[in-house]
């Protein structure tokens, strides 16, 4: 390989490189350990979604195990996921697993934009949007096993499928869990 080429293609890698170790830093110190990132998509994901007069997370429950990474990715209008912390947000409640950290996009409005949170802590998760949780717009994961506060009561606002339907599913949609 001429030098040339062997610089060009090392410049390449170490531009590759880079822009993964850019991807890397985060802001928050939470001592749960979970992580928020900006990014551009991910295999666990959850859509924003508006339909004529209809607000939903799609799917509305899904499962993945410690560790996993979930992408919110607004498809319309303008929404967030935001956990449901007390002190969160518009969160009056608590309805994540103790020892877990909050999570909130603020409002996504362009379509395709994503939000990244890293589930660390095994339980279940209730969030919702922050500007249609008046209209029910809620949603559930399970991390692991169920667990923690969410367990045997629905959110204030709206409702989600149980913890072990979640489970044993996979993924509900809101078609089927609304339908």
């Amino acid at each position: 390989m001429e030098r040339r080429q062997v610089l060009k293609a090392s410049g390449i890698a170490a531009t590759a490189g880079l822009t993964a170790l850019a991807g890397c830093s985060s802001s928050n110190d939470d001592p749960s350990g979970e992580t928020d990132t900006p990014s551009n998509g991910g295999s666990n994901t959850v859509l924003m979604v508006t339909k004529g007069s209809d607000y939903y997370f799609e799917p509305i429950g899904l499962f993945v195990e410690a560790g996993e990474t979930v992408t919110f990715e607004n498809d319309s209008g303008n929404h967030s996921a935001t956990a449901y912390k007390q002190g969160n947000g518009q969160a009056s409640v608590t309805r994540v697993p103790d020892g877990a950290g909050a999570f909130d996009s603020g409002i996504l409005s362009e379509q395709g934009v994503t939000f990244e949170h890293t589930f660390e802590t095994t339980g279940t998760y209730d969030y919702f949007c922050t500007p249609h949780k008046s209209l029910g717009m809620v949603g559930r994961i399970v991390v692991g096993e169920p667990g923690g506060s969410a367990e045997g009561s629905m959110p204030p606002d709206g409702d989600v499928p149980e913890s072990q339907t979640i489970v044993d599913q996979g993924a509900v949609s809101y078609n089927d869990f609304s339908g």
